[in-house]
């Protein structure tokens, strides 16, 4: 009898909590506005340009597409590359770069609950970094220094369930000429 009622107690308690058992979150759209000054918010007309944003802040990603990005070096000498990971994708997910340039990664989570990183080991190209996602953007810098391709992943597992990996969470650093 005296588990039976730990055994309600256990349902009361845990019922009005959402699990995720495979990290799945919620959609940014699906998401009902959580303050007084977002409700009375309406939507002005958009511009063709703010619509194009738009559509690409949705990151519809299926596992195994790829979004490429060549970077190109700036009025500072720097290659900047902005990188959003979220729902078991990066995006862009293949970063081509020029050798010997320097290079800095903007990186953002999108969001949504499950944790995330981006992780690159390769010291022998001079790329070594690991950083957590986060809502605000986090710069990683760094310099490439030989041709060659490199993989980015997010290392993330939740117990024995797949890896971020295994999910489609990873890419390239394509270093060029």
């Amino acid at each position: 009898m005296r588990y039976v009622r730990y055994a309600v107690i256990a349902l009361i308690v845990l019922v009005p909590y959402r699990f995720v058992a495979y990290g799945d979150e919620p959609k940014p759209e699906a998401q009902p506005a959580t303050t007084a000054q977002e409700m009375k918010k309406e939507p002005a007309p958009a511009a063709p340009e703010a619509k194009q944003e738009a559509k690409e802040e949705k990151h519809d990603h299926a596992m195994g597409q790829e979004k490429r990005f060549v970077a190109t070096v700036g009025a500072d000498g720097v290659q900047h590359v902005e990188v959003i990971g979220g729902e078991y994708y990066f995006d862009p997910n293949r970063i081509i770069v020029k050798v010997n340039t320097p290079v800095e990664l903007k990186l953002k989570k999108a969001a949504g609950y499950v944790p995330h990183n981006l992780l690159v080991k390769a010291p022998e190209a001079g790329i070594d970094f690991k950083a957590d996602l986060g809502t605000e953007w986090k710069v990683v810098k760094f310099t490439p220094t030989k041709v060659g391709k490199y993989e980015m992943i997010c290392d993330k597992r939740l117990l024995w369930f797949k890896s971020h990996k295994d999910r489609g969470m990873d890419g390239f650093i394509e270093v060029v000429q």
